[in-house]
């Protein structure tokens, strides 16, 4: 019942995103002008559409695979929604949804340190130090990935220290870089 539910939300929201914000798109003149160019909207427009054709086929199926099972019913749906606030799944969530609103303050390095500490423990690490160690590894591995080999900005963090740490591993990797490259 949740998956029927979670591609019915998605039918919506796709939905709501194709005549709401694809189609006010602003088009530039330029590309007004010259009838052979694509529109900007062309591409995400063919995108929702043929995710709403995915969605509609899979809700068929969903209702044909499960029809007349009794955990397929909305009272049982109901039933396992206090066992989904306990679950680690949901746990996760808020550790997530943490992150995001911290994310511009603490910047990308911390907050990468503090969720994959956050997850392994969740997760069941028993080696607490392993984990903090791991975490700060794979944290300073995404940040020379994305920052330095795809020159992606990452968000530095708004509070001083941390600020000149995130500087100063740009400057670690620019220097890198310019070895290399």
């Amino acid at each position: 019942m949740f998956e029927l539910i979670m591609n019915i939300l998605l039918v919506v929201f796709l939905g709501y995103s194709y005549f709401t914000h694809v189609l006010e798109a602003p088009v530039p003149v330029k590309v007004q002008k010259n009838p052979y160019a694509f529109q900007p909207d062309t591409w995400p427009k063919v995108i929702i559409v043929l995710l709403l054709i995915c969605l509609v086929i899979n809700i068929i199926q969903i209702i044909k695979r499960n029809k007349g099972k009794e955990e397929f019913t909305l009272k049982y749906f109901v039933s396992t929604i206090p066992g989904f606030f306990k679950s680690k799944m949901f746990l996760g969530i808020i550790i997530l949804t943490a992150a995001s609103l911290v994310l511009e303050t603490l910047g990308f390095v911390v907050t990468a340190v503090l969720v994959l500490f956050a997850y392994g423990a969740l997760l069941g690490e028993k080696k607490l130090g392993r984990l903090a160690i791991a975490s700060v590894l794979i944290a300073l591995v995404l940040y020379i990935v994305f920052s330095g080999m795809l020159s992606v900005n990452l968000p530095r963090g708004t509070i001083g220290f941390l600020r000149d740490f995130a500087l100063f591993l740009e400057s670690i990797v620019a220097g890198v870089k310019g070895i290399f490259g």
